[in-house]
């Protein structure tokens, strides 16, 4: 894995993919994080080095086809931007089929943007995006990093702590404070959701609970 520098106009190679879906990333945080969390926007660092990384497939990106029209008008074009170039990405997964079940990892799977693995370099803050296969239960699990999401496609049954917050649309935003539990289910359509990671090691298994 080589490290390049980003150009001028920050974002590494602006021409690959990779950059476009983070530009487009880094501009969807800035419009619809709430006033209390746009410090994360602040944070994206706006030149990050670039890697060169092989693109990564897995089976969750069968459902990479249905996620556009499962958009909102706020989450279309990242959402058509990363259903496009999904094949080109590196995706990966934290979990193993001794973690959770064989099923789950069929249906999920995560791809970096930034981060200390990402295809863009950073050791304070990471990007990315989570993708969960139709009636997936994703476990109850807790990490040390603060973290956001914000619905890109489908909907999915959120659950926070104790708290049951139900069924949440594209364009929802999720907040899950330092080592919170939290869980999620998707029902009969795939989810998409963008992720940013902040304090903590960048790189942590989660803990299941």
């Amino acid at each position: 894995m080589s490290v390049a520098s980003s150009d001028s106009t920050g974002h590494g190679e602006v021409s690959s993919p990779a950059a476009a879906l983070l530009r487009e990333a880094h501009a969807l945080t800035e419009r619809l994080l709430p006033p209390e969390l746009q410090g994360l926007a602040a944070a994206l660092p706006k030149a990050p080095p670039a890697r060169s990384l092989a693109a990564r497939s897995l089976p969750v990106l069968a459902w990479c086809g249905g996620l556009e029209a499962a958009a909102s008008t706020d989450t279309r074009r990242l959402t058509a931007l990363l259903s496009a170039q999904a094949a080109s990405l590196a995706w990966g997964q934290t979990y193993t089929a001794e973690d959770i079940s064989q099923a789950f990892q069929e249906r999920y799977g995560w791809c970096e943007l930034l981060g200390l693995r990402g295809h863009f370099a950073s050791a304070e803050i990471a990007l990315g995006v989570l993708m969960l296969g139709p009636e997936t239960v994703y476990p109850l699990h807790s990490h040390a990093a603060e973290e956001v999401y914000i619905v890109l496609s489908g909907q999915a049954a959120w659950r926070k702590g104790k708290a049951e917050e139900g069924l949440l649309p594209a364009a929802s935003v999720v907040h899950h404070p330092s080592w919170i539990p939290h869980a999620m289910r998707t029902a009969s359509e795939p989810l998409l959701a963008l992720y940013l990671w902040r304090g903590g090691e960048l790189t942590q298994k989660s803990r299941l609970t």
